[in-house]
């Protein structure tokens, strides 16, 4: 009996020996994994310290960092520091360096159903972009588009509603476009093109100088919050609204599949969140600082705000649903993604007409009634 005992607290002691081996065996690699420090370089088609865009990715780097104690730290890069603003995509997807941020539709040449990503004319607002890629199947759709390039995209950003761009003579009807030259990127730019214009693709860096020398002859950038710091008031008259080609621009944090998939799920789901947070807090504020750059253009700058004619959205719109219903061609991927995005623009549009617009044009209409006019 004492024998059998023994041979018990024996075996008992050689298995928990064995068990301990292996959980301390874990704990040490657990210890390891949550010690190491990920050191990574981001890159951006944005200028260093740039008011909006250009801090946004400064922020996601400070969150991150904060967010995983130390163990995650990203140096970030403005455009031309490591590769040229429009060589963030290809420098992240080729493993270059780690991250990126910037806009889908710079990639237009490489990947032409991209552009759904960023903004399509007429398309979604910055909230109902939101609701799309999270809500609505977009997200699944991109991350399906960028893993052929091994790249993981995330929202990253929006300016919400922009203006339709800085003009040196007036835009009457579609016969003014007729010859000119304007920087319009993505989808926007080629109905420009089909409109009779030239849409030349330029990085924000550029714009100015290419305006003032007549490399160009118009330019639409964001609106008056960065287009004051831009300066784009000192070399163009006439500031044109609403902002038809880009109505709710998303932004993009790009990360290289590799190596994101080599991280902790805990590093993972703070790149992510972040990127979430930086997400929403970039639209918050173009939302509060594009009303007193739009004043101080007008009142402090004399800026002509003026309104384009009905019948010029009209035709630019019409082009517009002609050109987006040909970029899917014969890919199945890309047909997909025009179809998510339509059927949710068609639906999201007959809800926004009693929500969002009606409450918008009941609060104008007793605004300006009460202030007399």
């Amino acid at each position: 009996m004492l024998s059998r005992v023994l041979i018990t607290i024996l075996i008992t002691s050689l298995l928990a020996g064995c068990g301990g081996g292996n959980n301390s065996k874990a704990d040490k690699e657990t210890t390891a994994d949550e010690q190491k420090v990920y050191k990574w370089r981001m890159v951006t088609t944005w200028n260093k310290n740039f008011p909006g865009m250009g801090v946004a990715p400064e922020n996601l780097a400070a969150m991150v960092n904060k967010m995983s104690k130390g163990r995650m730290q990203i140096t970030v890069y403005g455009a031309g520091e490591i590769v040229p603003a429009f060589g963030v995509f290809e420098a992240v997807s080729l493993g270059t360096v780690e991250m990126g941020h910037g806009a889908a539709y710079y990639w237009k040449g490489k990947v032409p159903e991209a552009q759904f990503f960023t903004a399509v004319p007429f398309g979604l607002t910055a909230q109902e972009m939101n609701g799309w890629l999270f809500h609505g199947g977009g997200m699944a759709l991109w991350e399906e588009l960028y893993a052929k390039y091994d790249l993981v995209p995330i929202a990253g950003g929006n300016t919400g509603v922009q203006m339709a761009g800085w003009f040196n003579k007036e835009i009457n009807s579609l016969d003014d476009i007729k010859g000119m030259k304007m920087r319009i990127p993505g989808l926007g730019g080629e109905v420009f093109e089909r409109a009779g214009g030239t849409a030349v693709n330029l990085p924000g860096p550029e714009i100015f100088t290419s305006l003032q020398t007549g490399v160009i002859d118009a330019t639409e950038w964001v609106g008056p919050y960065n287009d004051l710091t831009f300066g784009l008031h000192q070399v163009a008259r006439y500031y044109y609204y609403p902002g038809w080609q880009e109505p709710g621009p998303a932004l993009e944090v790009i990360v290289n599949k590799e190596e994101f998939d080599d991280l902790p799920e805990d590093l993972q789901e703070i790149i992510r969140v972040a990127s979430r947070a930086m997400n929403g807090d970039l639209l918050a504020e173009y939302t509060a600082r594009n009303n007193a750059a739009l004043r101080e253009l007008v009142d402090e700058h004399n800026v002509e705000l003026k309104r384009l004619p009905d019948d010029v959205l009209t035709r630019l719109y019409q082009i517009s649903e002609e050109m987006i219903a040909e970029i899917p061609g014969d890919d199945d991927l890309a047909r997909r993604i025009y179809e998510s995005y339509i059927n949710y623009r068609d639906g999201v549009v007959s809800y926004s007409e009693i929500s969002e617009r009606a409450y918008i044009n009941a609060r104008a209409e007793r605004l300006i009634k009460q202030d007399g006019g």
